[in-house]
């Protein structure tokens, strides 16, 4: 092991692990590696923590992460073939966490006999199992010790996640990415009515298919051209929907269909995208082009034929895919059929970051098979999520049926009520009475079809649905500048008051040095509790949170980006259960489990957050107020130097939360401390709320002015 994973495990930093070596002649002397990365026995390495009393920081999933990477290629066999590894994920998420606590205790032969027993009773779940003949030995021992604990302390789905890492780190695959959670319940909420059968032909992880089955799915069909992705994907939905028939397989869908005759419900997919090598030459006569043969570079346009040849007459498709695909000169043709045979009914624009590739506004499309001799569809649907608000053509808003930011940066986060609640209003509507839908200007508009089909056939929903300079009534936008503007002018000068203190006097002519302890020292010694989410496993898939008698519906969940952003809680319990999972409560402190340098990385939970449930990438802190003052503890966690110490990765850096470390001061010296955290927290939250409205501000002058509806300031003469 690297002495970066020394680090994780005792919950120090790098430059400890340095100095270790340095003063401590006991410390193990590297058994490989080179001279400037050396690399050490795990075993020594822990002996030596251990009598030193450094218990391991590490947390499950980076133990397993660990376990694999040092044994998971040089076991027998079994622990190298992740097929039986996740196998066993699914076997062991049906245990209880006493069995499984049994189970790790273990001696290696008999724990090896225990998952052997384990595996062969799940072999036939998931695709490409093998054919039973890799078994379990001893020496797989510490590979499946952490399998066992990690899904005892974290659940099945994070157990899957570092086994899906681990094998995508070596392979060639890219662009796996999980769809988002309130992203595939939208998708899955634009399909009418309770479709029974639903097909996703590039599943992944298997998000989609999870949203179907929580929307009344009973039989499940996937495929993935990533066969840890189609393997993932089987277990994950076995363990989230156990009472659903799921039939997952690995292969491309559009080269090798698992499911030739298949017709479907419904369809569900977020394809690949930007593909050019997706068969078009040995697919040029393929019976699925009913609407054309898409081009070589329209590979999106591949997949919606997919799906609509998958479903029954009048069933429903719905697909995410790049803005792109609504306006390339090369796809015209298609979408001219797709428009004019009636198969499209709605385009629906979605915020920039509400999906990978985060810079972009994906879209999301609904098609219907047409049926024979079904009436002809008159019209179609474009709705515009992207508005920051609902606008109307009278009352505040109405400029931005004009122009709005279709995106404000990288830490911009997605209303996901506001999108759904946007999108669904206006489809189901639509639904309803195309012919009676009167939309809403700037928002969602029905366009008909012969409209549509142009020399461009561009079905892009932000030039789609724009308000008229007709729409827009220049005295109550006049209006709703004048108190936009008002609201500025407060904003900045209690900006102004708040930045205006003093006293911020330099330590003297060194900084400032104290001892640190880490999060898990002080949780170990009672002064703070870390809590987590509860962990998605067999047993609490089992009994969901309902609307009527548990928390999904009645709470709301504390987002990173609603830390980032200092925003009351937003995000939706879709994943979340009722019977272990911490509420949060005042004085609590909140941790980004995600590092970044954009907005706050931790906040005191206040009156706001009460009663809210912490997200997936949130860490909970719980202070004992007699030993630690919530503030001091918030800014001193979330204090760059601090986080980036904590976190590993490449791409995306994770908090491991008993990383971080807390200076040892006395209670008094930490509330000074505390309260000028608290102050600061009050300057950042002045100036994002004077930022936003300078941008509201700025955006209905440049509407108004452009739009014919104001005049210039006399001012500005």
């Amino acid at each position: 092991m690297t002495a970066a994973e020394i680090s994780r495990i005792a919950g120090v930093t790098r430059a400890t692990v340095s100095n270790w070596r340095r003063r401590h002649d006991d410390f193990p002397d590297p058994s490989g590696g080179t001279e400037s990365s050396p690399l050490y026995d795990l075993e020594a390495v822990r002996a030596w923590l251990a009598a030193r009393g450094h218990a391991s920081a590490a947390s499950p999933a980076e133990e397993l992460r660990t376990m694999l990477r040092l044994h998971g290629r040089t076991g027998s066999g079994a622990t190298g073939d992740s097929a039986e590894l996740l196998l066993l994920v699914l076997a062991a998420a049906r245990r209880s966490p006493a069995e499984l606590a049994a189970a790790a205790g273990l001696s290696d032969a008999d724990l090896a006999s225990e998952a052997e027993r384990d595996r062969a009773a799940v072999a036939e779940a998931v695709p490409g199992s093998g054919d039973g003949a890799v078994r379990f030995t001893a020496k797989d021992a510490p590979v499946l010790r952490a399998l066992y604990a990690c899904v005892r302390e974290s659940g099945g789905q994070a157990t899957l996640g570092v086994l899906a890492e681990w094998e995508l780190e070596d392979s060639a695959a890219s662009g796996a990415y999980r769809t988002p959670g309130p992203l595939a319940d939208l998708i899955a909420q634009l399909l009418p009515g309770t479709p029974s059968s639903v097909l996703d032909p590039t599943c992944g992880s298997g998000s989609l298919l999870a949203a179907a089955s929580r929307h009344g799915a009973r039989a499940l069909y996937g495929q993935d051209v990533l066969p840890v992705q189609a393997r993932r994907s089987a277990v994950s939905l076995m363990l989230t929907a156990p009472d659903v028939t799921v039939t997952v397989r690995a292969g491309d869908s559009l080269r090798a269909d698992a499911f030739p005759d298949l017709l479907a419900d419904a369809v569900l997919s977020n394809p690949p995208y930007g593909i050019r090598d997706w068969g078009h030459d040995e697919l040029a006569y393929d019976p699925r082009w009913a609407y054309g043969v898409p081009a070589r570079a329209e590979s999106e346009l591949a997949w919606v034929q997919h799906a609509l040849a998958h479903l029954v007459p009048g069933g429903y498709a719905v697909l995410l895919l790049p803005p792109a695909t609504a306006g390339r000169a090369s796809g015209r043709r298609v979408r001219a059929e797709l428009v004019r045979s009636g198969a499209l009914r709605a385009v629906i624009a979605l915020p920039v970051g509400a999906s990978v590739p985060l810079h972009v506004g994906l879209q999301v499309w609904v098609l219907q098979r047409p049926e024979p001799g079904g009436a002809a569809r008159k019209s179609v649907l474009f709705v515009d999520t992207a508005a920051e608000t609902p606008t109307t053509a009278t009352g505040r808003g109405a400029a931005t049926a004009l122009s709005r930011t279709r995106g404000a940066g990288r830490s911009t986060s997605v209303d996901w009520a506001a999108v759904t609640a946007r999108a669904l209003e206006a489809w189901e509507a639509f639904t309803a009475d195309p012919d009676a839908f009167e939309g809403e200007p700037g928002v969602a508009h029905a366009v008909g079809v012969v409209d549509l089909l142009d020399e461009v056939v561009d079905l892009t929903p932000a030039r789609l649905v724009r308000a008229s300079r007709a729409e827009v009534d220049p005295a109550k936008l006049s209006a709703e500048v004048d108190a936009t503007r008002q609201d500025l002018v407060k904003a900045a000068k209690a900006l102004a008051r708040t930045a205006g203190r003093e006293g911020w006097s330099a330590a003297g002519a060194d900084a400032r040095e104290w001892r640190t302890a880490t999060a898990s020292d002080l949780s170990r010694g009672g002064a703070l509790t870390l809590l987590r989410p509860v962990p998605d496993s067999a047993r609490t898939r089992a009994h969901p949170v309902s609307g009527e008698s548990g928390l999904q519906g009645a709470r709301a969940v504390l987002t990173g980006s609603d830390i980032a952003t200092g925003s009351g809680p937003t995000g939706e319990p879709t994943e979340l259960y009722d019977d272990t999972s911490p509420v949060i409560a005042v004085g609590d402190v909140l941790v980004r489990a995600v590092a970044s340098t954009d907005g706050a990385m931790a906040r005191v939970a206040g009156e706001g957050d009460t009663g809210a449930l912490p997200g997936p990438h949130v860490h909970l802190f719980r202070p004992d107020p007699a030993r630690l003052d919530a503030w001091f503890l918030a800014g001193f966690l979330g204090a760059e130097e601090n986080i980036a110490g904590a976190s590993t990765g490449s791409t995306t850096l994770t908090v491991n939360p008993g990383r971080l470390r807390v200076p040892l001061l006395p209670l008094e010296e930490q509330r000074r401390y505390g309260e000028a955290f608290r102050h600061v927290h009050g300057l950042r939250a002045e100036a994002q709320r004077a930022t936003r409205l300078a941008e509201e501000t700025a955006r209905l002058l440049v509407s108004g002015l452009t739009g014919g509806q104001l005049l210039p300031s006399p001012g500005d003469d």
